[in-house]
């Protein structure tokens, strides 16, 4: 076992093999240690998410191996018992690669189908989306069977497949690579239901033949209507106080710092990508910090209030105005409160400097949470509905009165957001993978700058760089968990940035994590930015 650095708020347990991962897995979800956030499990990894302020990376890495048995003396591992929580999976066994599979195993197709139903398998780890799951064990026969040779663009919701040592059913229309067996009637992931994800890691799964007659098998979900992933559109046309949108600007969501605890359905934390930035816009106006807000890309956006409002706008630099009933133009500052009046318009023109701009409003945005969190998650869909022109918002009223406090004359705003052609300098851990690379490689992360590419989003910062970054070992690496702040190394050697809506797990190696202390400095790096990266210590694996 090995202990890795994934960033400051995170550590990478690396086990010898998906069952011994599975195990560990289990053994921290009975006995959690405190300080810890939240465990991603992976093929054979586990990335464990901790508060710093209430556990140190060593002292946790101490936990995690009394935990596995391989502290001191004690080297034996025991494997955890299986859960009780059984999913059957109906399946209409006439996928378009059942024979070929068969023909690769040298069974017939009556032989394939009766082996994927005649063992159990177990979930292992969530997946690329929400209610995707790798599904371990089932026959011996089926470990091994490769990907297609080219994947397909579109493969339908529902399809039961296989790939490597794993069976899994996509849970929604998208493209994939896996063998696909058949097709199941069962919703893998709806938001209608109490737990969205129908199986969740830990989870036991039999799958079962529908073209046998006796085979009765409910459909957990079937019945239930399907629910859009977002909730849209806004309109609060009978709140006695609102803020109708006149314009949106390039995309403009509703964000919150994030929505956790839902690794096991698949499901990462997204939330603001600066959350200095919003939690100084609810401070400002009196709000609970954490509570939701508009993220703005760009500038752009104008909100015409009827009734009455107080808001603020805080994050990229742009310039802002109130236009009033008649049509005066007053312009305002940022990072202070601003009382709208019926009929006036608050207008935030281009940001610039930084990229995103945030507006809270007192009392709250009449805005429906998903999953618990109003976060808006532009990888998998889920979270309230992008704003659009002509919504209409509810205001003053989603937060209780006693939860509110003093509306605050203004707050100094931070050091002034780069822009474009500017050189940002971001401190770095090195890790989990900077092993992975030649030593070279992690020379020129440090000694090169990294434009910031017209490709990045939300879901990473695409960067370019004169030399790309060499690896040192050529294999595949099986899928694990990353952080926010992540810089992933895909065959190109150009790093990419995760940001708040990366996948939860990926298949290529991290070199290095942002420090915490960076997240809210890359939020506002804009495209034509130069970034450093500065190393603030050697790569080495955690000890107890």
């Amino acid at each position: 076992m090995r202990l890795l650095p994934a960033g400051d708020r995170a550590l990478l347990v690396e086990l010898g093999s998906l069952e011994q991962t599975l195990a560990v897995f289990q053994a921290l979800r009975q006995h959690m240690p405190g300080g810890v956030e939240e465990v991603v499990p992976a093929a054979r990894t586990l990335l464990v998410r901790y508060q710093p302020s209430r556990v140190s990376s060593a002292r946790l890495a101490a936990e995690v191996h009394r935990l596995v048995g391989l502290s001191g003396e004690a080297a034996a591992f025991v494997v955890a018992a299986p859960s009780d929580r059984l999913v059957e999976i109906p399946v209409r066994y006439d996928g378009e690669d059942l024979e070929a599979v068969a023909e690769l195993l040298g069974l017939s197709r009556a032989e394939v189908i009766e082996r994927h139903v005649g063992t159990e398998f177990q979930a292992a780890f969530a997946g690329f989306a929400p209610g995707f799951v790798y599904l371990a064990g089932g026959d011996p026969c089926f470990h091994g069977v490769p990907r297609r040779p080219s994947p397909r663009t579109r493969v339908p919701a529902g399809s039961v497949a296989m790939a490597g040592d794993f069976s899994a059913v996509y849970p929604s229309e998208s493209p994939g690579g896996w063998q696909l067996l058949g097709v199941t009637p069962c919703r893998m992931w709806d938001l209608a239901r109490t737990e969205p994800a129908l199986v969740q890691p830990g989870f036991r799964v039999r799958f079962r033949d529908l073209a046998r007659g006796d085979i009765v098998v409910s459909l957990p979900g079937a019945e239930a209507t399907a629910a859009a992933a977002q909730v849209a559109p806004h309109v609060a046309a009978l709140a006695a106080d609102r803020l109708e949108v006149v314009a949106a600007g390039l995309r403009t969501l509703v964000q919150d710092l994030g929505r956790r605890g839902q690794a096991g359905q698949g499901v990462s934390s997204s939330g603001a990508l600066d959350h200095g930035a919003l939690r100084a816009a609810n401070r400002i106006v009196g709000n609970p910090v954490n509570a939701a807000v508009l993220e703005n890309l760009l500038g752009g956006l104008a909100l015409r209030c009827r009734g009455r409002a107080v808001v603020a706008v805080t994050g990229a630099a742009a310039d802002v105005e109130i236009v009033t009933a008649a049509g005066r133009r007053l312009p305002v500052r940022t990072w202070r409160p601003l009382a709208l009046n019926d009929g006036e318009t608050l207008r935030i023109g281009a940001a610039h400097a930084g990229v995103r701009c945030y507006v809270a409003v007192r009392g709250g945005w009449g805005v429906e949470p998903v999953l618990g969190s109003h976060a808006t998650d532009t990888l998998s869909g889920i979270g309230p509905a992008p704003v659009r022109v002509g919504d209409v918002l509810g205001v003053g009223s989603a937060l209780a009165p006693s939860a509110l406090g003093a509306v605050l004359p203004d707050i100094e705003p931070p050091a002034p957001a780069p822009r474009a052609g500017d050189t940002v300098t971001l401190d770095v851990v090195l890790g989990p993978r900077a092993d992975w690379f030649i030593p070279d490689a992690l020379t020129l992360l440090a000694a090169q700058a990294w434009t910031v590419t017209p490709q990045s989003d939300r879901v990473g910062m695409r960067l370019a760089g004169a030399q790309p970054l060499a690896r040192r070992i050529m294999g595949e690496l099986p899928s694990e968990g990353a952080v926010v702040g992540s810089i992933q190394v895909p065959a190109s050697g150009q790093p990419v940035l995760f940001l708040a809506d990366h996948p939860l797990t990926g298949g290529y190696p991290v070199i290095g994590a942002l420090a915490s202390h960076e997240l809210d400095r890359a939020a506002q790096i804009p495209v034509g930015a130069h970034v450093y990266f500065r190393p603030i210590g050697p790569f080495e694996e955690i000890q107890p």
